[in-house]
Order: structure tokens, then sequence, then C-alpha cells
């Protein structure tokens, strides 16, 4: 297998250590070529710098709440023909960009999207998926780990998210880049409609998996519940406008409101917001919408060619995968042990299980290292039974097994 290079492009805003937790992930990719191009604020940029592998890293500095924009002056910054996109609230596995690239074998494939894990590390929060012009998104029926090279039929679009894409640089140059009309949410579906317009053909790849914590920023907190929605209805306006027939856009944009209004009066009864905070909220996306229809359309012109500034990031395809198991009262002693392994080169992985029967949960530590919890006879994959009888080392093989894969 060729392993084409490959520019990996973070964007981070007001999120510092969640970037040099990303960084620190992408530092492990088991890859053996590629750069890294940071866009951030000055926190970040700062971050950067004080990391210890911060000189090898393209740090551009941009400080504008727009996710566009700033995709964009990735791009251009941008040596390798393959681009690749992750957030800096997520942590990919090691090794997600050999198999997210994979597909780019066949001169057909335009673009790759992978598959996205929730906050919890184990269950899934995005899978493969189209899109149809009103936004209106559809799970595809996958089967197996091979990569899977789709074309949309008319009016659909292969979806991919955000935080874990690829696209061929002269494609995404070649259409404009990202629309800066949009400074939060739908970019990458504008794209992905963009691109199937274009006849572009896009791979689901099922094992390029990256973790994505879903960290606080100035639309919504911690817990995922929504501060501000008028950035996302200014981008559904510019999305309605440029792909959803005429005929049919009002009708999508009441469904919008509606399905808004529920979400947030979900979380009114569970006691996360106020009455007047769904008020508010609802304002904002209304105000955002009204907003968004005013925006000139975007002439989006060709971007620049690729720069011949290619910076390789000093990786280290053969890094050793290590495993460190115990009880739950050895896990300060194993999580030392890891902490080590990090330093020494090694991708560590601690087990901790307890006597109990509590779901698992599996994280990246910022010291370098994966950790899953649980209880021994407790879930780790949601589909399994809600008791098993383990012994502790066949249930570390066990779930050693599963993860390996995509490492």
């Amino acid at each position: 297998m060729t392993h084409p290079p490959v520019s990996v492009i973070v964007v981070s805003r007001n999120r510092p250590e969640a970037l040099i937790r990303c960084l620190t992930g992408i530092s492990q990719l088991r890859y053996p070529s590629f750069e890294v191009i940071v866009v951030a604020d000055k926190p970040g940029l700062e971050a950067v710098r004080r990391w210890p592998s911060g000189a090898d890293v393209k740090a551009l500095s941009f400080n504008e709440p727009n996710i566009s924009v700033a995709r964009n002056i990735g791009i251009e910054a941008a040596s390798a023909e393959i681009v690749a996109f992750i957030d800096d609230d997520a942590v990919p596995e090691p090794g997600w960009l050999g198999h997210l690239v994979k597909p780019f074998g066949d001169p057909a494939t335009g673009a790759a999207g992978g598959f996205v894990r929730g906050r919890n590390g184990i269950s899934w929060q995005w899978q493969a998926q189209s899109v149809d012009l009103a936004g209106r998104a559809q799970a595809l029926d996958i089967k197996g780990d091979d990569p899977v090279v789709l074309t949309p039929s008319p009016g659909r679009a292969i979806k991919t998210e955000g935080t874990n894409m690829a696209l061929r640089r002269s494609i995404i140059a070649r259409i404009g880049g990202f629309d800066p009309n949009y400074h939060y949410f739908l970019d990458e579906t504008d794209v992905n409609l963009r691109l199937a317009a274009a006849g572009v053909s896009t791979a689901i790849v099922p094992l390029a998996v990256v973790h994505h914590g879903y960290e606080q920023n100035a639309t919504r907190r911690q817990d995922r519940v929504p501060r501000d929605l008028t950035q996302m209805g200014a981008s559904w306006a510019v999305f309605l406008a440029r792909h959803c027939p005429d005929v049919h856009s009002d009708e999508r944009w009441r469904s919008i409101v509606m399905e808004e209004r529920r979400r947030l009066l979900r979380y009114m009864v569970e006691g996360r917001l106020e009455p007047r905070d769904v008020r508010q909220i609802m304002a904002g996306l209304r105000k955002g919408f009204a907003e968004g229809s005013a925006r000139v359309p975007s002439d989006l012109t060709q971007l620049g060619a690729a720069p011949n500034s290619y910076r390789p990031f000093p990786s280290k395809p053969d890094r050793k995968a290590v495993t460190l198991s115990g009880r739950i009262w050895s896990r300060k002693a194993l999580r030392q042990k890891a902490r080590d392994a990090a330093l020494a080169g090694d991708i560590p992985s601690v087990f901790v299980f307890s006597p109990t029967m509590f779901y698992h949960r599996r994280i990246f530590h910022p010291e370098g290292y994966w950790e899953q919890r649980g209880g021994l006879f407790g879930k780790s994959l949601r589909t399994d039974p809600g008791f098993r009888l383990w012994m502790l080392r066949r249930r570390v093989a066990r779930e050693e097994a599963l993860w390996s894969k995509y490492q």
C-alpha cells in the first residue's frame, strides 16, 4: 500500500487545552508522511508554541468566529494533495489517517469520511449518512469494515462530518473551498452537495475513527445544551437559499424551528434550561435566519495552488501498542506506567475494571494514553448483554481485540 502525503488541518478557537490533546493524539498516528496545520487564535497559537512538537506544526493566526474562512486558510497552506480535517475537541485513533486516505488510491475518489464516537468513547455519534437539498440526513446501511465508494442519486450527497473527513486539495480548491457565509454549522454539508453536483464520488471509511468530545464553545455548554442558535439560524438561511427548491424552503424552515423548539423543551423538562432560556434561544435562531437571509451569496473563486512548503511531521508509524490492565484499585500505578510508556514513544492503553456491571467509557488522556474503565461484568459495546461473567484476563483480551483494528 502506498502512503501519499497528507495535510492534516485543525481549526481551533478558545480551546487551547483541547487543541493540545488533539495534537497529542495526532502525534501518535501510525502514518509515515503527513504535515500538521493549525489555524487558531492567540491562545491556541501560544499553546502550540509551548507544545514540545510545536516547531513541527504550521501554525497560522486567525481570530474570527468563522470556521469556513479558517478551513480555507488551512487549505491554502496545505502542500499535500490530500487534506484531512479534524476538530480541536476530537482525538483520532492511531490508525485513523491510514484508513481515511486508503480510498484515494482510486482516482475517482474525491472525498472520504470516517465514523465518529461520542463522549463516552464507545457509542457512535455519527456513522454513514446521505443528505438531501433540504439538509435532511438519512442513514446509509454500510456493511463490514471495508471502505465503500459511493455516488449519490440526483438531489442528494454523501455526508461527511467536518471532524473526520478528507478531500483532494485540487478538487476543493477548484470549487472555491468552504463558503465563508457559513460561519458555523452546515459548512461541510454545503461542500458535500457541491461535490455531488460536480460528480465527485465520496468514500465512507468505517475504520477511520475519531473520538469527538463536544467541548463547550460560544454556542453550546459542556453538556451539549445550546447557549445560542443565532449562527445556526444564519447557516440554515444560507443553505436553504443555495440548495433547497424555493417551493419547499419555507416549509423546511418551519420544520427546523419546530425541531429546535422540541429539543429545547426536552432540556427544559430535564431541568437544564429555564423557560426564559428557551424563549431567548429561539429568538436567536429566528434572528440568525434573518441575518443569514441578508448575506450576499459568496463568489466562490478557485483557491490558490498548493505551496511548495511541505513540512513533514516527525511521525513514528512503527509505534508499539502497549496494554496495561488491572483492577480498579491499581489504576494509579497503571496510569503512571502509561505516562512513562507514552513518553517512551509507545501507544499505551489502560484497561481498569471494577467488580460491577457499570457501562464502559474510553477516553484519551492529555498525557498521551487511552483508558477504558467500567465494570468487569458490564457493557462496553452497547449491544453487549447487560451482564456477562468474565475473568479479568479474558475480558481484557476481548476489549483489546475490539480496538486493535482501529490502531
